[in-house]
């Protein structure tokens, strides 16, 4: 998964440095990601893995590192899960 979100973020993301020089925990705003590119990060997200962010987890926190996106993605897909 953090292959795919990698992927993601380097193409969506529009950072000033190489993805493959952003650690999975790496600050991506500190990296240069804006709010423009975090929401066409996202929109790439669920496209990619067929869900949908619900209002609660678009956040700067969601999409702080490639960590926590896999992590919000994980969330998403259990309470998908759940319901």
């Amino acid at each position: 998964m953090k292959k795919t979100i990698r992927d993601l973020v380097a193409k969506f993301g529009k950072l000033p440095v190489a993805i493959d020089q952003v650690g999975d925990d790496a600050d991506l705003y500190a990296a240069g990601l804006t709010s423009f590119a975090s929401v066409q990060l996202m929109l790439g997200i669920e496209e990619a893995f067929d869900i949908e962010f619900p209002d609660n987890l678009l956040n700067r926190k969601s999409f702080a590192s490639i960590s926590a996106i896999a992590r919000t993605v994980d969330l998403i897909r259990d309470s998908r899960e759940d319901a």
